[in-house]
């Protein structure tokens, strides 16, 4: 932006009231000297290619003020970001402000119509093409002369609206250079595969790095991981067609679709995923498995890979296990007061049997990784038999069953009682065997963790007495069962206050009164949750201790609902009751409960 251009800005924030007549002489003093420190940390960072006043240029006076971190003028909680300044300058001109949510986007409309070096040069981006009318998004609303060279040469009746800098170079970056590293791949064929590189631990390259390598696939494989890291995805689905490959993320429990890629490069790409994985590259017949270990924004990342062949090639799902999501504080989880005193007292317990019950994918792994980085301590051996591993850390003896080789979780458990353990987690209970001997185990003064698939906690009574367990070993072993659920949690920076209809409230067995409402929140959309409501999501329980009277109607062969009925006299609440409870909280809605867990 030019001397007019960086005078009409302080203006606006000025005249706006954002910032004082003091702080706009402060940016004006302290200019250069902030222009060199941003162009000091590119360069630590590696970002920096160009040199002299093409970079100092490049460094806008928002990009000052931002860094600065000026509190709003006459308040002291809000500061002047780089969004505040946009939206301020996008109003004053009459122009609509943007939030770029990547997801929605199409890769095809931002890569085809300019190049990545005029993108990155004008700070433009392509957002979307409806016939003849192009949307693109500038942060740099002052220069028309870009914008009006492509509506000259494309002849497109463009409108232009306005974004974050930092939002436009970015997702820039990173479609340009996956896209770019895929037509290259495409055009060469070639895979251009590391074989050699069969470490476990697998350092990603930064942006700019990726950026000045012609290794096509193997930057769009890294391309790709990146993205993944900075959408908050779980899980990475690659899934060839019949004409093309489809990528598609899941982030919060649901699937969005990212990206296609031509069905040449598939064999590729899909070799280099492989080959980091440590799989055999040339067995496409049957199903592997394998893992990759790496490193985002200074935290380690592990990430489990399944290939499955399909109708049109194989199928590779890549899941991510952050650490900071597989062991959280227990308190975190989302327990109610009762369940989390419950689950506490459950750990406390110097030996026994505690089982962690519901469907695949409801945060079971999580909430036992959690316990066990809860108990483990210097002067315990604590050891886990898990298929596979789920994510590797140090403080636990970590062990996969390798049913090929007779090592399953039933000969496992029996050598690992040779291992003076202290506490144990089996990873499933599948069978007589295995339950078997996690009771024996639990009797002889160990403290035993496992899960079992059943729906609810007095579902799990009547499950092992299926797999053929005396009572009385139930009795004399099973400490308590937790049953959870993942649910997603209303976004809070669009959540607005709703009441609940007569209807619902009759549903989720609340009493309606027209006089007292039941008030709850619902996410209307916003940038941050993508549209979507939701951001993030949180474990619903309910947690059922072993008490004397149930431990009678267990050596009864009571059915659940009977266990579940004198279970409710002592306090038990049911999973739909806590639900409805963290929806009276705010922090879920109606439609999730209905999806998740039923009324």
């Amino acid at each position: 932006m030019d001397k007019e251009n960086k005078k009409t800005i302080l203006n606006i924030l000025t005249s706006s009231g954002l910032l004082s007549k003091e702080q706009s002489d402060e940016v004006l003093s302290k200019e250069n000297l902030i222009r060199s420190r941003i162009i000091k940390s590119n360069e630590l960072k590696g970002q920096v290619v160009r040199r002299g006043r093409a970079v100092h240029a490049d460094i806008s006076i928002i990009d000052v003020i931002s860094l600065m971190n000026l509190p709003v003028d006459g308040k002291s909680n809000t500061y002047v970001t780089e969004e505040v300044v946009m939206k301020e300058i996008a109003g004053h001109l009459g122009i609509k402000f943007i939030k770029i949510d990547p997801l929605k986007l199409d890769s095809d409309v931002i890569t085809k119509i300019i190049s990545r070096p005029y993108a990155l040069k004008h700070k433009l981006l392509p957002i979307a093409l409806s016939g003849n009318h192009l949307t693109i998004a500038t942060s740099n609303p002052f220069e028309h002369e870009s914008i009006d060279r492509i509506s000259q040469s494309k002849g497109y009746d463009i409108e232009v609206v306005v974004s974050n800098k930092s939002d436009i170079v970015k997702i820039v970056t990173e479609f340009y250079g996956f896209r770019s590293s895929i037509a290259a791949a495409e055009d060469e064929l070639a895979s251009n595969v590391d074989i050699g590189n069969l470490e476990q631990f697998v350092k990603l390259k930064s942006i700019s790095e990726l950026a000045d390598t012609d290794q096509h696939i193997i930057n769009a494989v890294e391309y790709l991981l990146h993205y993944a890291y900075s959408q908050r995805a779980s899980d990475i689905h690659i899934e060839p067609k019949r004409e093309h490959c489809l990528v598609r993320f899941r982030i919060d429990g649901l699937l969005h679709n990212i990206h296609k890629m031509p069905k040449a490069v598939y064999p590729a790409f899909a070799s280099r995923i492989k080959t980091l994985s440590r799989m055999d590259i040339a067995e496409k017949r049957r199903p592997q498995g394998g893992r990759i270990k790496t490193s985002q924004d200074g935290k380690e990342i592990e990430l489990r890979v399944s290939t499955l062949p399909v109708s049109f090639g194989e199928k590779i799902v890549i899941r991510i296990f952050d650490p900071t999501i597989l062991m959280q504080n227990i308190n975190d989880l989302g327990f109610s007061k009762r369940e989390g005193e419950l689950f506490g007292d459950f750990l406390s317990a110097p030996n026994g049997l505690i089982l962690v019950t519901g469907p695949t994918g409801s945060g079971k792994t999580t909430t036992l990784y959690s316990a066990l980085k809860t108990l483990s301590t210097e002067d315990v051996n604590l050891t886990t038999i898990e298929d596979p591993v789920e994510m590797i850390c140090e403080d636990f003896n970590q062990t996969s069953i390798q049913p090929q080789i007779g090592i399953t979780f039933a000969s496992s458990l029996r050598t690992i009682l040779r291992q003076d353990p202290d506490i144990i987690m089996v990873g499933e209970i599948r069978d007589l065997e295995t339950a078997d001997n996690a009771i024996q185990s639990a009797l002889t003064g160990h403290l035993v963790m496992s899960t079992l698939h059943t729906n609810d906690a007095p579902g799990t009574i009547t499950r092992l007495l299926d797999l053929g367990i005396a009572p009385f070993l139930i009795n004399a072993s099973l400490i308590g069962v937790v049953a959870q659920r993942l649910v997603r949690k209303v976004c809070s920076n669009c959540a607005e206050e709703y009441t609940l209809s007569e209807g619902e409230c009759r549903m989720l067995g609340l009493n309606y009164d027209e006089d007292k409402k039941n008030n709850v929140n619902i996410g209307t959309g916003c940038n941050q949750c993508r549209g979507t409501g939701y951001f993030g999501r949180t474990g619903v329980f309910e947690v059922m201790e072993i008490s004397d009277t149930i431990k009678a109607e267990i050596e009864s062969k009571s059915s659940p609902e009977k266990i579940r009925q004198v279970a409710k006299n002592e306090g038990y609440t049911m999973l739909k009751e806590n639900a409805v409870k963290v929806l009276l909280e705010g922090r879920t809605t109606v439609d999730e409960i209905v999806r998740v867990i039923g009324v």
